[in-house]
């Protein structure tokens, strides 16, 4: 294990243990101030200060007195100063022991060197609920295959705007 492998995982259990002390400022700290944070819902909070005052108002809110448990995967190094890191991290709430399956949770998060040290400067949170892909000569996809064969012999489907 590297240095800057230490000192990532240092910054990965700050952030845990600023969200167990329901610390917003705290978990703030571990982002740059032009952090880009996209929850399991898929909000996204574009700065620090968004992406902080979020957590203020859940920690005093729904999600008080909750804690954040997890580890790092992997940590792997794009060039000198920029890392991604893959981890699973769940919110344990105060009445529970024990995670639920259902709350598993993977982050991908983007670490930079700045002049204070390593920070996340991005995060995206997704829940792990794997699905079985189907064969391609499964019932399932036989079916999308012929309903995009009509649909394009109709002339629909295609979404010409943007969402």
């Amino acid at each position: 294990m590297t240095m800057d492998d230490r000192r990532i995982r240092e910054l990965f259990d700050r952030l845990m243990q600023a969200w167990t002390d329901n610390d917003a400022a705290a978990y703030g700290a571990c982002f740059t101030d032009d952090s880009d944070y996209v929850s399991y819902d898929g909000t996204r909070a574009v700065g620090r200060r968004d992406m902080q005052e979020a957590h203020d108002r859940l920690f005093r809110g729904v999600l008080a007195g909750s804690a954040l448990v997890g580890e790092i995967e992997s940590i792997r190094y794009v060039t000198d100063g920029v890392a991604i890191v893959h981890g699973t991290a769940s919110v344990l709430m105060p009445w529970r022991s024990r995670l639920p399956k259902r709350r598993l949770s993977r982050q991908t998060l983007v670490a930079v060197r700045t002049d204070q040290g390593w920070r996340f400067t991005a995060l995206h949170n997704g829940r792990v609920r794997p699905v079985q892909i189907p064969a391609p000569d499964s019932l399932p996809s036989r079916l999308a295959q012929a309903m995009g064969h009509t649909a394009r012999r109709l002339g629909m489907g295609r979404a010409t705007t943007r969402v």
